[in-house]
């Protein structure tokens, strides 16, 4: 089961991010590092986790997260070559049936999309969706324009998961090369996901304490 809706306009990352948080309702987000540079430029910073370094792993994140709270539930915006590093975990997803779980994996066939543009092995050619049916989740649909991401966003919520999207976008153009080479990442991106966490605990924490008022 599924939906494939083409738009009229490319769609950018920053483009599907947006509309995700905005679309989000009380999930909590786990994103690999396409998606965790994009949140930071639209200033979302509650009830998310990124997933590095722990490249491949996002989905397994958000597994964990919704088996422990599947009343709040999580959403996942993966990245191609990041969820092509570990596939497992979408039988690990699938066997474990989270209701409230909407994974999207950014398709643009490069890995360090907008830095150093590796080419993702498979490019666009890669069917994400057949992969995820095959792996057991419930549904699967491809987007490649915003708005008509938005316009599906509540009925994708509603649906009982887990859920994988595609979402078809645009890589952002190369800043580095041979005459202008990749700087190293700052200690801090590689410690964030720990600082997170325990943000998102005390989130985590409160919200049960709400609930049973």
């Amino acid at each position: 089961r599924g939906i494939e809706q083409q738009g009229d306009d490319d769609m950018r990352i920053g483009q599907a991010c947006q509309v995700i948080a905005q679309g989000r309702g009380d999930r909590v987000i786990v994103a690999t590092m396409g998606a965790m540079f994009a949140l930071d430029a639209l200033g979302i910073a509650e009830r998310r986790l990124s997933s590095v370094p722990l490249m491949g792993g996002a989905a397994s994140l958000a597994l964990g997260l919704s088996l422990a709270r599947p009343d709040i539930g999580t959403i996942v915006i993966d990245g191609d070559a990041s969820l092509l590093m570990q596939l497992g975990g979408l039988v690990s997803v699938a066997d474990n049936r989270p209701r409230r779980f909407l994974h999207f994996v950014v398709h643009n066939g490069t890995q360090f999309t907008g830095a150093s543009n590796l080419a993702v092995p498979g490019g666009q050619e890669v069917d994400f969706c057949a992969m995820a049916r095959a792996a057991g989740y419930r549904s699967a649909h491809r987007f490649d324009s915003a708005d008509t991401l938005t316009k599906a966003m509540p009925s994708l919520l509603d649906e009982e998961g887990p859920t994988f999207v595609t979402l078809v976008v645009s890589p952002e153009g190369s800043q580095f090369g041979a005459e202008r080479p990749q700087p190293e990442m700052p200690d801090r991106q590689f410690a964030r996901m720990g600082i997170e966490a325990e943000h998102l605990a005390g989130w985590y924490a409160t919200s049960a304490g709400e609930a049973l008022q």
